[in-house]
């Protein structure tokens, strides 16, 4: 890519995606080809490397964009990612996209007695009810094509559909994940000082579409003082600020016994005079601040959670006093 900072004089990009051909990141940066080429005015060609840290790397040294899987609505945050992301000197995320996730199983024509699956750690994960029907043994790979394109013989490999012909192989059974309403969110990226001005085009091209766009920004912070209170102050800056908080996780840092960083998503960005007033609030309170993505927000459901959706062993009031799951002796066992 060009290496200007001005990405009114770059006319063409190198967009780098988790390979080889056939994986879901493949199809959300086709997605990105085209908000790209819409919104900022940039063709992009697609260039698969085999590790999601690479495209880091790469979005590090100038040599182009890069689109990273970052949070699936069944397993969660992509943690790798997050951590790569973390750590990344001058890269952040700005436009966020959304995949639908079906995976397919698959064996060679030529397959044997089928023993083991192989697929990403996460597409594992979101398949488990199909693997134990099986009786299969999981294989980790590093994307769910890499599983495909060299898939054993004793082994069934778990992808999107394109990968059956894009590997010669058969489909063994379709649509084989454990919940049929998964999704997976991406996060385009660029270097840092490149952001705020590809963010402010992807809103205008949520504009002409007639929707009025909002900001959302995935914050870091680390407290450099550790102890009782420091987690529950922080957050009371962020209340104070009267932000809308809409998820939070903390991460260890490496080696380190104690010592966390913690990940909120918030829905304004750094340069909006409340998340800016709070960024400056806690750095003169002793805390790291890393902004790692902003982008613009997308429509998204608020539903409440209904007593199904609740995993066993827990117990609330559902506010007619008398619910059984609220009584006296539950109130006991809950409070040991």
């Amino acid at each position: 890519m060009n290496r200007s900072t001005n990405t009114s004089e770059v006319q063409q990009a190198t967009l780098y995606y988790l390979g080889p051909q056939g994986t879901f990141t493949q199809e959300a940066a086709v997605q990105g080809q085209t908000i790209i080429s819409e919104a900022i005015g940039i063709e992009c060609e697609l260039k698969a490397v085999e590790r999601a840290k690479t495209i880091v790397d790469c979005v590090e040294q100038g040599h182009g964009w890069g689109v990273l899987a970052w949070e699936n609505n069944v397993e969660g945050t992509v943690v790798p990612n997050m951590d790569a992301l973390v750590d990344a000197r001058k890269v952040a995320g700005f436009c966020k996209l959304s995949l639908d996730i079906v995976f397919d199983a698959f064996v060679r024509p030529d397959h044997a007695e089928l023993t083991e699956i192989r697929a990403h750690a996460h597409g594992l994960a979101q398949c488990s009810g199909f693997i134990h029907k099986h009786q299969l043994r999981p294989v980790a790979a590093s994307s769910n094509a890499a599983a495909c394109r060299d898939l054993a013989i004793n082994q069934v490999g778990l992808g999107p559909s394109i990968c059956g012909p894009l590997y010669g192989l058969d489909t063994l059974q379709e649509a084989v994940q454990d919940f049929q309403a998964a999704h997976t969110d991406f996060l385009l990226l660029a270097q840092r000082d490149q952001v705020k001005e590809l963010v402010q085009k992807c809103a205008s091209r949520i504009r002409s579409e007639n929707r009025l766009p909002a900001f959302e920004s995935v914050i870091a912070f680390i407290p450099l003082q550790t102890g009782a209170g420091v987690l529950a102050n922080l957050l009371d800056r962020v209340r104070d600020a009267g932000l809308n908080m809409t998820s939070f996780m903390s991460r260890p840092i490496k080696g380190h016994d104690g010592t966390y960083s913690f990940i909120m998503t918030v829905d304004a960005a750094p340069w909006e005079a409340e998340l800016k007033r709070l960024i400056v609030d806690v750095i003169d309170r002793g805390v790291w601040v890393k902004t790692l993505a902003v982008f613009p927000r997308t429509p998204r459901a608020n539903p409440p959670v209904d007593q199904w959706m609740l995993p066993v062993g827990g117990m609330t009031d559902t506010g007619h006093g008398t619910d059984d799951n609220f009584s006296g002796r539950a109130r006991k066992e809950l409070l040991w």
